[in-house]
């Protein structure tokens, strides 16, 4: 599993308890323990390490299809993870290198990263329309965020947090080259599966502290200009993650 589906699990509204656990569960299972436990077990039973990567990765492709199923649709990331995986298949079975088999799986992540950064001259940020679609575009609040981002201190939150998890995305694509080049294959997998969760951990950490930071702001700077008479109505909402 890349940084770019991490993101797209962690970001976001916080989901109902019984499908928070869902997501977990299935994040454990068919992401980590799964791949880890398939490829020792392989490599056990005398199978090539390239092999033994193969068929491991038939388990994150299988979450994925899951979780398609699940809501009755297949997002961007998810066809991007499965893209990623069809690739890696191919190379691995032409290439027969472990080495370059693990390394594209950062591909989808580096892809991801250029694309929030390609997204800044857009009309609308990647992490924007990330949070749009997680809050749902015709919900209540996804109405606000939509009728917010009339506001240049509003877009302008959500370009930074953009333009972060872009650098982020870039920054774990390339340590996870370097990884694959400098330890051994059953240690290259094992950061390839959590590495991901960690990056995103932090950056989902410093998204939420920022957009906390902003929002207080905001509020602080509307009360401020209510006291001075006749600015009431010109006073934008605070911006607010969604």
């Amino acid at each position: 599993m890349d940084t770019s589906q991490a993101a797209r699990r962690t970001a976001g509204n916080t989901p109902a308890k019984g499908g928070g656990f869902r997501s977990v569960a299935m994040i454990v299972i068919f992401d980590v323990a799964a791949p880890l436990a398939a490829y020792s077990l392989l490599r056990s039973a005398g199978l090539t390490a390239v092999t033994a990567l193969l068929l491991s990765g038939v388990f994150p492709a299988l979450g994925v299809t899951i979780s398609a199923i699940q809501n009755r649709r297949l997002d961007v990331v998810g066809a991007l993870v499965l893209a990623g995986i069809v690739v890696g298949t191919v190379l691995g079975l032409v290439s027969h290198s472990t080495r370059l088999l693990l390394v594209e799986g950062s591909v989808p992540t580096a892809v991801f990263g250029v694309a929030c950064l390609g997204s800044l001259r857009t009309r609308r940020s990647l992490m924007f329309r990330f949070a749009l679609e997680f809050t749902g575009p015709d919900t209540a609040k996804g109405r606000e965020m939509t009728r917010l981002w009339q506001y240049d201190g509003y877009r302008r939150v959500f370009r930074i947090i953009t333009a972060v998890w872009g650098i982020g995305f870039l920054l774990e694509a390339a340590l996870r080259v370097v990884i694959v080049y400098n330890t051994s294959t059953g240690t290259a997998l094992a950061s390839s599966k959590i590495t991901p969760f960690l990056w995103a951990g932090i950056l989902s950490a410093w998204t939420v502290a920022y957009g906390t930071h902003h929002k207080k702001k905001g509020e602080r700077m509307a009360a401020a200009t209510s006291e001075i008479p006749g600015t009431s109505h010109m006073n934008p909402p605070s911006p607010e993650i969604g």
